[in-house]
């Protein structure tokens, strides 16, 4: 599963279980069951109830669970309930703050999708990406921006967030996961606002977005998909490279890297095998 493409990866709360199958017929790459902040408290455990219900109910259904974060009431049973149910195919920590708190996650047996949104998760990065069982790491710029004191929206708010996600995108590779995700957009209706923060991920080199409603999502996708001139010249440069030594596409010197970036994009289309 490390190898999975996810561009999109769609929260819905399980205090809605009735909008389950909608996330999962909206295209999302994934969809994210939440236990946490988008459940209220006094309905933790009915949610945990309905996503047992549903996935009793939906045994071919296939589902990532936003976890409550380590320290709360719920964390336990939590993650209990994703290790015994085989339809939860991966667990989103949230406010991941120590390897400790991941290794514990990942007695599930399930794929761990830590999610940096702290200060302390963010200090503790190296430690916590070479925990074995982590898939990928995510982020919550968000959460992050208010444990910092950020303006969040704000320019400058912008440019020490992506401090953080650089912090991600190197933790992330030197621990040879997949490709992080980036922070949900959390303006709905601003479409423009959401394809330019996908370019931006994309162009960091993120794999994608977490998403909060299905209108996201082909916005989402789209802006990640490389262009038509993007995979014409891709694939003319495969088509000529023969793995060794430099040459000569349109006029433009191609070496290693530039081949790798090639063969990016054609990952990124879905035309090749990662």
């Amino acid at each position: 599963m490390n190898q999975a493409i996810i561009r999109s990866a769609l929260f819905v709360p399980a205090s809605y279980p009735e909008r389950i199958p909608k996330a999962l017929v909206s295209g999302a790459d994934a969809v994210i069951v939440d236990l946490e902040d988008a459940v209220e408290e006094t309905l933790k455990e009915q949610a945990r109830a309905n996503l047992a219900a549903f996935l009793a109910a939906h045994p071919e259904a296939r589902l990532l669970v936003r976890v409550n974060a380590a320290g709360h009431p719920g964390h336990a049973a939590d993650l209990e309930l994703c290790a015994r149910q085989p339809g939860v195919c991966g667990v989103l920590l949230p406010k991941a703050e120590s390897a400790e708190q991941v290794v514990r996650a990942a007695v599930t047996g399930k794929p761990i999708w830590p999610i940096i949104e702290s200060v302390r998760g963010l200090l503790a990065l190296p430690e916590i990406a070479a925990v074995k069982g982590i898939e990928r790491l995510s982020f919550g710029a968000l959460d992050l921006g208010l444990d910092i004191g950020l303006a969040n929206g704000s320019a400058a708010a912008g440019r020490l967030l992506d401090q953080a996600r650089y912090a991600i995108l190197l933790a992330s590779r030197d621990a040879g996961l997949a490709p992080p995700l980036d922070s949900v957009f959390p303006s709905i209706q601003d479409l423009d606002g959401l394809r330019q923060a996908a370019r931006d991920a994309r162009d960091m080199g993120f794999g994608g977005l977490l998403c909060i409603h299905p209108v996201q999502v082909q916005v989402v996708h789209a802006t990640l998909m490389p262009s038509a001139s993007e995979l014409d010249w891709a694939q003319r440069v495969l088509s000529v490279g023969n793995g060794s030594g430099v040459f000569v596409v349109d006029g433009e010197m191609v070496d290693a890297p530039v081949l790798g970036r090639a063969r990016r994009l054609l990952e990124q289309a879905g035309q090749i095998s990662a």
